[in-house]
């Protein structure tokens, strides 16, 4: 439990809403330090031969103004990319996404660290934000923020553990901890105390499967 929870408390957290053309834009934000030369975090977290062994398998025209499809997840465009510094995409899936846009953000940290930043900002339904909050996409972030840092680090990934990591009670205890991490957040940007601990609850049973 011990290592689970230092990884889950490296990372701070926020989630906040603003105006968007459709209506509400909800975003939530991971940010981290890692113990890696710039350069190489871009490089993870932009090369397809990495990110298949970390994260999930990505192809398409790589580049700015082109398409990728991540499999068995989203797709969309390459909105801007600026190496080593800033990546940004629409991450559309589902039948129906709406507005969603993913960003990282890379910054020195001192000799070999850096700073990493992620925000995700999409129109949500209102039904499901009631039932998760910012939960359901923080923990997703939360879960590939510990395969980075695993792949950084030089540990086996929960891609390279294979299917069985997730039914795990390591990953159990990661999912937990991460979904009362958000619910936090979520509880400091003056979410009613009911409603955190109700969206906590969902989101924790929806990863967990409880």
């Amino acid at each position: 439990m011990s290592d689970i929870a230092d990884e889950i408390y490296r990372v701070h957290r926020e989630t906040g809403e603003r105006r968007g053309a459709a209506g509400p834009v909800r975003t939530v934000l991971a940010r981290r330090v890692f113990d890696a030369e710039v350069a190489e975090v871009w490089d993870a977290v932009t090369s397809p031969e990495r990110l298949r062994t970390w994260f999930l398998p990505v192809d398409g025209d790589l580049r700015a103004g082109g398409r990728y499809r991540i499999e068995g997840s989203a797709e969309g465009e390459i909105l801007a990319c600026v190496a080593p510094e800033r990546l940004r995409v629409s991450w559309l899936a589902g039948p129906d996404p709406g507005f969603s846009e993913v960003e990282l953000r890379l910054a020195p940290d001192g000799a070999g660290r850096t700073v990493l930043e992620l925000e995700h900002a999409s129109e949500v339904p209102e039904e499901f934000w009631r039932q998760f909050g910012p939960g359901a996409a923080g923990v997703g972030w939360d879960l590939m923020l510990l395969g980075l840092s695993r792949h950084l680090s030089g540990a086996a990934s929960d891609v390279e553990a294979g299917a069985d990591w997730p039914a795990s009670p390591e990953a159990k205890d990661f999912v937990t901890l991460s979904g009362e991490a958000w619910g936090a957040a979520y509880a400091a940007s003056g979410a009613d105390a009911e409603v955190v601990a109700a969206t906590t609850a969902a989101t924790i049973g929806f990863y967990t499967q409880t």
